[in-house]
């Protein structure tokens, strides 16, 4: 099945990369296209077929994966939508839901909602995927080893589907800013910040695998590193007072509602 991507942005040159990375696909059966053609000059080199505008770019694809902005999306259906009858879609246009693509698509042409991070330029992406979709199995299944090329992914219900996105989509921006406070803080005490930046990031990463691998819950694992009357506690009060934990829901929660009013 050949892929097609409209938009070269920052979610979708990470899913491209991905799958070039990992060889899912070749490059000679993908294709892309942005309205910034500068946008898809490094994947030419690769040897994916940069396609002049949307239209030819769905005329040569059996499979066209949406990775545009919520305010062009309307924009761009309508002026693709005759050549979309038959076709498979994979939407990750944050805010668009079953419905608005029900009536935005022709009635002939298949769809799924995709939820995918930026990890996956890594090959360590999240991606969730909506149960509530318009497609056959075996489209869902295409659609799920795309995605699983370069990382993991969930099957999601449709109830859950937009606060599940609100971590795995949005998360990693959260991160990266943790990431950035943790290597300030060293740097406040003289660690060079090369330096500060590998040891957070590869902190997160250990701690992320202990989670994943050991099953145990996150307190636990907290509690186990900090000694009564030890540093590691000091540094959870202060966070604690500071309102960590508040802060990280109410920024889901922020997502979440700009998500909602996207959908409307």
């Amino acid at each position: 099945m050949k892929l097609g991507f409209i938009g070269a942005g920052n979610m979708g040159s990470a899913i491209l990369k991905g799958i070039l990375k990992e060889g899912r696909l070749s490059a000679d059966e993908l294709a892309v296209t942005d309205k910034m053609p500068q946008m898809c000059e490094r994947f030419a080199s690769e040897g994916v077929h940069v396609m002049i505008g949307n239209r030819e770019l769905v005329r040569a694809c059996d499979c066209i994966l949406l990775a545009i902005k919520p305010v062009y999306t309307a924009q761009v259906l309508e002026e693709i939508h005759d050549d979309l009858e038959g076709k498979f879609v994979i939407s990750i246009v944050a805010g668009w839901t079953y419905g608005m693509l029900e009536a935005a698509l022709p009635h002939s042409t298949h769809f799924v909602r995709v939820m995918p991070n930026t990890p996956l330029a890594v090959g360590e992406g999240m991606s969730l995927l909506c149960s509530h979709c318009r497609c056959t199995a075996e489209e869902f299944a295409f659609a799920k080893s795309v995605f699983d090329a370069a990382g993991k992914t969930m099957q999601v219900e449709e109830h859950v589907f937009v606060a599940a996105t609100s971590i795995n989509g949005c998360g990693p921006a959260f991160v990266y800013q943790f990431i950035e406070a943790l290597a300030d803080g060293a740097v406040r005490y003289g660690v060079p910040r090369a330096m500060a930046y590998e040891l957070a990031a590869q902190t997160l990463i250990g701690a992320s695998r202990m989670v994943l691998e050991t099953g145990e819950h996150p307190g636990k694992l907290k509690d186990a590193v900090c000694s009564p009357g030890g540093t590691t506690i000091e540094g959870v009060y202060a966070l604690e007072k500071g309102g960590m934990r508040a802060a990280v829901m109410d920024a889901l929660a922020a997502t979440i509602e700009k998500t909602a009013k996207l959908s409307k």
